[in-house]
């Protein structure tokens, strides 16, 4: 018995270094990650995930990018997507978890997987080094990728990255991009209602759009300034609040597939004043 129990432990033991093996073969080098404080990557594994993607139907691939500093991002925005996405992104180490345990708790009580409590230094990892495809090997890869992102960055150069790097649409990548082609402005000028509009696309961005689905769109925005009336950073008059945000719907929260039509971005009115100046990375209140 003893020597069955001894035989089960090394075995045991031989899959757990096995398993490690095969995580840690498919991560991203740690130097590459450090060079992220300087150096801004040019492109990202989901955009190659949307090339091929793109090359399997016949499509050709768009992308449309043009990086921004954080200086020059709009305030709202920023408040937007942090209140929408990462709310206590500022005071954890990479990993929320008491977003994850509210998550799973509503995910019980709905009986199917609506969201999960990724933080937004997570969906960075994923969007620079893995794709959308889910399984808990890439959950573990991203896992260890966010804690040397939290490590080796300022919270403030995460948000940049961030910003200026993840999906905003078919073929539509960072901040500025989105924001010309959804409203026809620069980052920089975005009021409220429009970095609401941005914020709201983030969890669904090929199909939670003004293009694809204006109704839809519509609800979820006025669910971020909801939230962001809430946590003061949006007028109250402008949210419209009422007791309680609109509710989310099924594919306003989670990843999606598909390609959003082709149609002409709608026409928004003359551009609000430029916001205030952004504080610099010294300035930030939780300076990492």
């Amino acid at each position: 018995m003893k020597r069955l129990l001894v035989r089960a432990f090394l075995a045991a033991l031989l899959g757990l270094l096995i398993l490690a093996g095969y995580v840690w073969s498919g991560l991203p080098a740690r130097e590459a990650v450090r060079r992220l404080a300087r150096e801004t990557p040019t492109e990202t594994s989901l955009m190659r995930q949307r090339s091929r993607e793109a090359e399997r139907t016949g499509r050709k691939a768009r992308r449309e990018k043009a990086w921004v500093p954080l200086a020059r991002i709009s305030r709202h925005l920023i408040h937007a997507v942090i209140t929408a996405e990462d709310a206590r992104f500022f005071g954890h180490e990479g990993v929320d978890w008491e977003a994850i345990r509210e998550s799973a708790e509503r995910n019980l009580e709905r009986g199917r997987f609506s969201r999960g409590g990724s933080t937004i230094t997570q969906q960075l990892a994923k969007n620079l080094y893995f794709t959308t495809d889910k399984s808990l090997i890439r959950k573990l890869r991203e896992l260890i990728v966010t804690w040397w992102l939290e490590a080796d960055l300022r919270k403030t150069r995460i948000l940049e990255l961030y910003l200026n790097l993840i999906e905003w649409g078919d073929g539509v990548y960072g901040c500025e991009a989105a924001a010309r082609r959804y409203y026809g402005r620069s980052a920089a000028n975005l009021d409220e209602a429009t970095a609401a509009g941005l914020a709201a696309m983030i969890p669904n961005p090929r199909r939670l759009n003004p293009i694809v689905n204006p109704r839809r769109h519509a609800r979820a925005q006025q669910r971020i300034l909801w939230l962001m009336a809430r946590a003061g950073y949006a007028r109250s008059a402008v949210a419209g609040l009422g007791a309680e945000p609109p509710p989310v719907e099924a594919d306003e929260a989670g990843p999606d597939e598909e390609p959003e039509a082709t149609a002409s971005p709608p026409s928004v009115d003359a551009p609000p004043p430029a916001p205030a100046p952004l504080p610099s990375p010294e300035a930030s209140p939780t300076p990492r």
